[in-house]
């Protein structure tokens, strides 16, 4: 049981380990974060911002630098979709380059690009994988923003049709008609129920 619990503990360290060498690097004997969301208690709510959301960096910059992250990459056999997902995958791979430069600004030139290079062996995956997630609750807000619209636009529509003074005038005589018919109905079936029944002679003449 013992020996169970110990390889269990081993185990898990071994996995935190081994994703902290994949987040990290060290350089000149410092450990540098290659994953942004580890610096997020450094954040303040507009970088945070600005890092989850896509499409905060211009075109042109990520036109640039699309060779630089994906070099195997023939862009111009990608669909749409394949070219939406890695523009904002090289947008991760530049604003995660930005904020490590911010937040470790004693790093030389040549240390800056062993952390792109691990970066773009790294998290490629890693980033393509939040994009995914990030562009599907991008979508989902935005089913949920238009059908909310849309509901408030039949809402809208349907108080302003009741107020004109043309509809006020048709529903009145629709509605008395239709209270009318109810209540005619209504005591028809009072009748047929409260008013007794007569056998007719032949019926009489059946029964005894």
């Amino acid at each position: 049981m013992a020996w169970s619990a110990l390889t269990t503990a081993q185990q898990q360290d071994f996995q935190l380990q081994r994703r902290l060498q994949q987040d990290s690097i060290q350089l000149a004997g410092k450990i540098v974060y290659i994953n942004p969301f580890l610096y997020w208690r450094r954040f303040d709510s507009n970088t945070d911002r600005w890092l989850r959301e896509p499409g905060q960096l211009t075109e042109d910059q990520i036109r640039l630098n699309r060779g630089r992250f994906y070099p195997e990459l023939d862009w111009n056999d990608l669909d749409g979709d394949q070219k939406e997902l890695k523009d904002a995958s090289v947008e991760m791979f530049l604003k995660s380059l930005e904020l490590i430069g911010t937040f470790h600004p004693e790093l030389n030139a040549g240390q800056l690009l062993e952390v792109e290079r691990k970066m773009a062996v790294t998290k490629k995956i890693a980033f393509e994988r939040w994009v995914q997630k990030s562009f599907r609750r991008r979508y989902q807000q935005e089913t949920n923003e238009r059908k909310r619209f849309e509901r408030e636009r039949l809402w809208r529509t349907w108080r302003e049709w009741i107020s004109l003074e043309t509809t006020r005038q048709a529903v009145g005589p629709f509605m008395a008609i239709l209270i009318l018919s109810g209540f005619i109905g209504w005591s028809k079936g009072v009748s047929s129920v409260t008013c007794p029944s007569f056998l007719m002679p032949s019926e009489q003449t059946g029964l005894r």
